[in-house]
């Protein structure tokens, strides 16, 4: 048994706080080295991404949410607008028939971005009242357009650029399905940090719930 949340607010943060709740600074976020096998054989294809940083997560909507009663989970959709990630980028191997090792700069934009939440809430009495607090978070991304590319690679050769932001381009969901995972358990961490801080700082009983 639980309720369901199309919108929700906040009454005026002004009181009882003196002044608004501080939220961590949240992006850009940065995420681990990352190597992806792109194509297999001997001779794959590999891409290895490091000093990742994501942009645009915390310009988030949410669309609705339903809190669960006891250990049920909580439920929540997200929509993003756009997420934008840039990494410096190294390959190896074999694309197509060209040898494709290199070195430059990866980024990727992911448009239409739909984040489907589940997780644990407790509640923690404090002398402000009754808070949540989120115990365990878990998403999962639906990305309607990821666009990807690559520059500044083997020395601006202009044709292995080309081949490569060609695989990239007929192969985005491929690419995104492997980086996936990674991108979806920091959201995860980050996601349920920046609720934290929130909530440490508002009681239940200033939500309103419509």
């Amino acid at each position: 048994m639980g309720w369901r949340v199309s919108n929700i607010r906040l009454i005026d943060f002004r009181s009882p706080f003196s002044t608004p709740p501080q939220l961590p600074s949240v992006e850009p976020f940065v995420m681990d080295q990352l190597s992806l096998q792109l194509t297999g054989g001997p001779q794959g294809y590999r891409i290895n991404l490091k000093n990742m940083e994501v942009f645009g997560a915390s310009n988030f909507t949410v669309r609705s949410i339903k809190l669960a009663e006891g250990d049920k989970p909580f439920e929540a959709r997200l929509t993003i607008p756009r997420l934008t990630i840039h990494a410096k980028y190294t390959s190896s191997g074999v694309l197509i028939i060209i040898p494709a090792s290199g070195s430059g700069d990866f980024d990727a934009v992911f448009d239409g971005v739909t984040a489907d939440v589940k997780g644990l809430v407790s509640t923690i009495e404090k002398p402000t009242g009754m808070h949540l607090r989120v115990d365990k978070l878990d998403l999962n991304l639906s990305i309607k357009k990821p666009r990807l590319s690559v520059s500044k690679i083997f020395n601006n050769n202009r044709i292995l650029t080309e081949a490569t932001n060609l695989f990239l381009k007929e192969n985005g969901h491929e690419v995104l399905r492997a980086l996936q995972p990674q991108l979806q358990k920091k959201l995860s961490t980050e996601f349920a940090g920046i609720a934290n801080q929130l909530l440490d700082n508002v009681p239940i009983h200033f939500f309103v719930l419509d």
